[in-house]
């Protein structure tokens, strides 16, 4: 083979020398058929090529989440529900995906100016997230929780439906959130507002695209973050037909092309005197644009250079003179939108919960495809292990985000006891700080299980990690959500803690002549007493361990629920596996980082001193 190399080389030296019109000799014809035989002579690509995964029905392969439907849903709404999701979890897999990757390859640009200096202020999309919209009116994304045709199971077959929309949305589940969330705002405060319902409310749960709206929801200010109370520096003046305009910047607001918002700011009184925080801020209803398509007074600034979720237009808006309706009373603004950061942290749990399990689907068909050292790598099992690892966690976060949903739609039509209203208030925050976390994890792990592929972005898999961080972001950050669940169980006493034990005590009595699932309800029962008691033992030490606090929370209720999810008739050995492997971890780190001495005044006083360390001003205040 060499010595043919090396003559095919001298051959085309030959060639260089000769005009091109010079006749072929035989023995210059042999060389050349022999080098075509070459897989990359004349440049050739070779016949190898690495097959791509693909996806398939997104429903009916997911046995975690067909399986709750079918332990929960009536069978009198159970088959119509099936039906719809298994059309849909085929259409999320085939044109839906298509147009996912054609929102990542063309993003929003904001024209503020036309070519003779006009300010346009034209918001450009793709086609395929204009298409978004009109798939989240038709399939009834927003319109199945609130038509209640199903009564309480409503938000759940919405909540399933979303879920698997989430992967293939193309980031349009981020307005769906914020649509959701007006529309529970505007049903809550319908008595005070009924041209509410038919001027937005009818059109947020339409399922007309030509009627359907989207909304905002424009919170964050320059200051950023979550303490909107000091924050919020937007003013709200009152106008003598009873409307108000608002003056103000609003930092981050997602979704800049919705028909709709709601946005906090302080009444200023004939005076112009204020009031300051979270006592002074209202809630206000406005349109983005008027009849003839012109902006409310609201001029885009620019729109954010986002690490991802660049799908979706984020902006820069000045308000000035912005036209706008007060909802609330005045100064209970933050109190207002409690049932739309609900709806919304909700939604973020289903984007991540879905994200872990398309993830998983597409590196567990990737690994029947994929050959290495002679075998496709299904066939070893250390890969099989890691695969197996991310499959335990896509199931734990299905089985909450679910169980969310399905308390959720009780408390929808009224029928959610205290228990379940209190556990539901816990479990929101929890539910939101542990998935987003998760997501992250089990994505950047999924794209390992692709080589160097998960790192090219012509295969979409890379977008799919820089869109999961947003999820750990959004909405609070995982240690302002660890706060808000010390909050939770504070306002109510003490007793939200009760009901969570009390329920957990309930799930596992479901398991207690499983000989399979014994070792899983032991280690839950046991990290169960840990955690509460810690709560009961070292109250001193929650606000500097609410975060290992809040993990440990979520991790033991996520093995109740596996665990009552593998005793429940007609559970698998699959089922019971799970549970098993879940409930092998340290499910309560909080008391781990106790015996290890992380909270003591000695170890917040090093924590201190070594972030700062080589700082050059580090003493404390």
């Amino acid at each position: 083979m060499f010595k043919l190399r090396q003559s095919v080389f001298n051959w085309y030296k030959t060639i260089a020398r000769k005009s091109t019109s010079a006749p072929m000799t035989s023995e210059l014809q042999e060389l050349e058929r022999q080098a075509a035989a070459i897989p990359f002579a004349h440049a050739k690509l070779g016949p190898f090529f690495q097959d791509k995964p693909e996806l398939h029905n997104q429903f009916t392969g997911d046995t975690i989440l067909r399986s709750y439907l079918r332990r929960h849903i009536p069978s009198q709404h159970l088959p119509a529900i099936e039906s719809d999701l298994e059309r849909f979890g085929g259409r999320v897999a085939t044109d839906l995906y298509d147009l996912h990757l054609q929102c990542d390859k063309e993003l929003p640009q904001l024209e503020q100016f036309d070519a003779w200096g006009r300010r346009v202020d034209r918001l450009i999309t793709s086609p395929a997230w204009k298409a978004m919209h009109d798939v989240s009116a038709e399939e009834g994304l927003i319109a199945i929780a609130y038509e209640r045709k199903y009564g309480e199971w409503s938000r759940l077959y919405q909540m399933a439906k979303v879920y698997l929309f989430c992967p293939s949305a193309g980031l349009y589940s981020c307005p769906l959130a914020m649509t959701d969330g007006a529309a529970k705002i505007i049903e809550s405060v319908k008595g005070q507002h009924p041209w509410l319902m038919e001027r937005a409310y009818s059109r947020l749960t339409s399922r007309s695209p030509s009627e359907f709206w989207t909304s905002g929801q424009w919170m964050t200010e320059r200051r950023g973050g979550s303490d909107v109370a000091r924050g919020t520096e937007t003013l709200a003046v009152s106008q003598d037909d009873g409307s108000y305009t608002l003056h103000g910047y609003k930092w981050f607001s997602s979704a800049t092309d919705a028909d709709m918002t709601f946005t906090l700011a302080r009444c200023i009184d004939q005076s112009g005197n204020i009031v300051q925080g979270t006592q002074g801020l209202s809630l206000f209803y406005l349109e983005l644009r008027d009849e003839n398509g012109a902006l409310n007074n609201i001029q885009p600034q620019r729109l954010k250079n986002k690490l991802g979720t660049r799908q979706v237009p984020t902006a820069e808006l000045l308000l000035d003179g912005t036209r706008a309706a007060k909802v609330s009373a005045e100064g209970r603004g933050v109190a207002s939108i409690a049932g739309m950061l609900t709806l919304t942290r909700l939604h973020n749990s289903m984007a991540a919960a879905g994200g872990m399990r398309r993830i998983v689907n597409l590196a567990r068909d990737y690994s029947t495809r994929r050959h290495a050292f002679g075998n496709p790598i299904k066939n070893y099992p250390l890969h099989v292990q890691t695969l197996a690892r991310l499959e335990v966690e896509a199931r734990a976060a299905t089985l909450l985000t679910l169980e969310v949903s399905r308390l959720l739609g009780r408390d929808d039509v009224g029928i959610a006891t205290d228990e379940e209203t209190q556990l539901m208030r816990l479990l929101t925050p929890l539910t939101k700080l542990y998935t987003g976390k998760q997501a992250m994890s089990v994505t950047s792990e999924g794209l390992e299980c692709f080589g160097g592929q998960g790192y090219i972005e012509d295969t979409g898999l890379p977008g799919m990690l820089r869109d999961a961080q947003v999820l750990s972001i959004w909405e609070g950050t995982t240690n302002i959500l660890s706060l808000d669940v010390l909050r939770a169980i504070s306002k109510s006493g003490g007793s939200a803690l009760k009901v969570y034990h009390e329920d957990i005590q309930t799930r596992l009595a479901t398991a207690k002549d499983k000989e399979a699932l014994k070792s899983a309800v032991e280690r839950v029962n046991e990290a169960l007493g840990n955690t509460v008691g810690f709560a009961g033992k070292h109250s001193e030490l929650l606000e500097l361990a609410a975060r290992d606090f809040a993990y440990s929370l979520s991790k033991t209720f996520m093995g109740a629920l596996l665990v009552e999810h593998a005793a429940a008739d007609g559970a698998t050995d699959m089922d019971v596996y799970a549970a098993q492997r879940w409930c092998e971890a340290n499910l309560c780190p909080v008391i781990t980082a106790l015996k290890a001495g992380a909270y003591t005044g000695r170890a917040v006083d090093a924590n201190f001193r070594m972030v700062f360390d080589g700082y050059p001003h580090p003493s404390r205040l």
